[in-house]
Parts: structure tokens; sequence; C-alpha cells
């Protein structure tokens, strides 16, 4: 008999436009399973699994493997999150027609030079066409954006500091007033103060500070990811900034150029840190000053315990990112490069009360977590959710470190 408000494996297999083949193999892998099954193994679903059906079939659209797609829709489906899930959809299938307009125009002006008896870099074009080189930009920019988007909301919702963490940062940061002459200004014509941030991801740092933005500032957001700064490009549309992809290691600016290096949660990435702080003191004018935030030994630790206690196999880090540069070594580290080094920690902690936050925040870590939470997604949300309570609390233990060039 069939429930209201469900569809029998039939009809919702031709609703979603696939086989009831392949419904059971979803299910069988773990990709899409019905909502319910009744005692004769008749398998039923609801719109909310359509929304996740969706999304698979979306993602397989644009050149994703059924192993990218299994780990990148793990979570459940929930109708709050289904709007920017389907915008972030629309704005990845905008690049893939993007990439595939410049494959489309190579390969026409191929066509035309071999019509014409002209030669032809065989290499470069091999380079414009590799669909799977564009395919993995893609993914990686699908997981750096929803990454960055569930622990920065984790934060945003749960911190008790009423001073968000990036508005704080600025504070820390000196940059000028907006209404201000600003910093390194003279009599005369205007000298923009100059700043350049290292690993600037989405920009949503300078976007949660968009009104505190002076016109006498000139900002250069760089990061490796090509994705990140087109996304950060089209949330600071201002002539106060510019966009570059670079790698911190080799910073193509000359000596003396700016006068405040940001480099938020990123240091700790390097694989020469002594070479991107030589690099940082380069590029920084006498006096200049770089401000880079990290955390301690004692950060969000209640997670790591919480992930531990369902599976003591999951690290939610690959190698702890502390103890390459954090609140304990970083200011010995700085010191072999800057004349001042200063500590400056942010006070604040979480208090969560929704499981499901929680559980995106963990799938976005860097760590081995998916590898075993992908199998038995349901069973890990039951667990966290009995953890939760009236509340979960979470230690921070975060600030930035000031360092100054020594004039």
């Amino acid at each position: 008999m069939k429930k209201e408000g469900y569809y029998s494996s039939g009809s919702f297999a031709a609703k979603a436009h696939v086989t009831k083949k392949t419904l059971r193999y979803y299910d069988e892998h773990d990709f899409l399973k019905p909502s319910y099954v009744n005692e004769n193994g008749a398998r039923f679903y609801t719109d909310q699994d359509f929304q996740k059906m969706q999304q698979i079939q979306m993602l397989k659209y644009l050149g994703f493997s059924l192993e990218d797609i299994r780990e990148m829709t793990m979570k459940e489906a929930r109708e709050e999150s289904l709007v920017p899930t389907l915008v972030f959809q629309s704005e990845l299938l905008e690049e893939r027609i993007e990439q595939m307009k410049l494959v489309l125009e190579s390969l026409q002006q191929t066509t035309r030079l071999l019509q014409q008896g002209e030669s032809v870099d065989w290499g470069k074009l091999m380079e414009t066409t590799n669909v799977s080189d564009l395919e993995q930009s893609m993914k990686q920019q699908y997981l750096n954006n929803s990454n960055i988007g569930a622990r920065i909301s984790l934060h945003a919702k749960y911190a008790v500091n009423p001073q968000g963490w990036f508005p704080w940062i600025y504070d820390q940061c000196g940059l000028p007033a907006k209404k201000g002459t600003g910093g390194g200004q003279k009599k005369g014509r205007a000298e923009a103060f100059r700043v350049l941030e290292l690993g600037c991801g989405n920009g949503s740092f300078w976007l949660e500070n968009w009104d505190r933005i002076s016109k006498g500032m000139q900002v250069t957001l760089s990061d490796q990811s090509e994705g990140m700064l087109r996304e950060a490009k089209k949330a600071l549309p201002s002539s106060n900034f510019e966009f570059e992809v670079i790698d911190f290691h080799e910073i193509p600016k000359e000596d003396e150029s700016y006068d405040l290096v940001l480099a938020n949660h990123v240091l700790f990435y390097a694989q020469d840190l002594g070479k991107v702080l030589g690099e940082i003191r380069r590029v920084l004018k006498p006096g200049g000053r770089l401000v880079c935030s990290t955390y301690g030994s004692r950060h969000m630790k209640e997670i790591s315990a919480l992930v531990a206690g369902f599976d003591d196999r999951i690290l939610l880090s690959a190698h702890s990112l502390y103890g390459v540069f954090g609140k304990e070594n970083g200011g010995e580290l700085l010191k072999h490069y800057f004349g001042q080094v200063e500590w400056r920690e942010y006070e604040d902690h979480l208090l969560v009360t929704d499981a499901e936050d929680l559980i995106d925040y963990i799938i976005s870590c860097h760590g081995n977590q998916n590898r075993y939470i992908v199998n038995d997604y349901k069973a890990f949300k039951q667990f966290v959710e009995g953890r939760i309570g009236k509340g979960f609390y979470v230690t921070k233990e975060a600030g930035v470190f000031l360092a100054q060039r020594k004039e």
C-alpha cells in the first residue's frame, strides 16, 4: 500500500527520468536511499529524495564521477539548503558553459589554421581542450566553496562574541578609516594604502567589512585557486580590488610595495614557511605590517573528540596545522623575519544547537572523516544528534599575530 506523500519506486523513477535499476544501484551503493521500505521490500521516496536526485543528476551532467558525487552528496538534502545548492549548481553550469566556449573557440581557430595551411601548436590545443582538467578544477571549486561556507556558517550562527571574526580582524589591521585620510597618505596628492591578501578564498573577509572600506585603499586579492578568485571577483565589484593567482612561495611583486599583508588562516599550508615569510617581508614597506591569523592546540577540541567517539580512526586534519604555524610557535617563527611580533586572541566559543550544522562543519574538514562517514551517514547523524542536547560547547582558541617590518 502506498503511503501518503511518498512515491513508489516506479513513479519516482519516471519523475526523475531514470530507470528502477538505477534507483536500486543508488540504494545498494549508498548514493540515494529510499525514505521508506515496507514489509515486502518495496521502496518509497519523497520530494526531499527528489532534491537529492536532482543534485546527483546535475553533478553527473557536469562530468563528475559517481565516486565523487557519492562524497559530495553524502549529507541528506534539507529544504533550507536547497536554494544555495541550486544557486551554486547554476554557477557551476555557467562556468562549464564558459569553459566549453573556450574549447570551441580553440577548435575553430585550429580548423582555420589547418585550412590556411598554417602550423598548429598541438600542445597548446591539448592543454586548452583537456576536459578532464576542467572537471577536476570544477570539483575543487565546488568543494572549496561548500567547505568554506560550512566553516564560516558554524562560527557565524553559534559564536557568542557579538563582534564577528572578520570584523575583529579588520580592527587589528590598522586600515585607513573610511572617512579619514588613512595611513600612508601625504600632503597634496593622496598615496593609496596598499594591501595584499594571501589566500583570499571567496572574498568573505572584505564582503563582511564592505561598509568600512576606504577609497584610499588599493587591495590585491590573491589565491592559488582561479575558481576562488572568480567567486571573489563576483562578490566584490569595486575599483579598490584587483585579483591575481599567486603562489605565496614566490610573490610576483616589487620589493617594499605594500603597507599591509593579510594572511588569514593560510600560513600553516606553506610547504616552505621560511620562504613564504621571507617573501612577505620583502614586499612589505619599511614599517609595514603582516597580520596573520591562526589558532592554538585547544581550538575546536570538542569536535575532534566527538568524531573520535564515533570512530577512532577519524582525523579532521591530515596533520595538526597549529603545529606548523600556531599560537604556541608562531611568535618564534615570525621573530626571525620581523622586528616586532604581538599575539592578540579573539575571545569566543560556540554553543551549537543543530546537529546538521555541526555535521556540515565536520564534513568540510581536511581530514579522512568522509571515508568513514559516507557508508554510515544516518548512524553518524544519530550519533551527533544524541550528543547535541541543549547545546554542544566548542572551545575557540584563535587570534592574530601582528608582525612589523623594521624601518
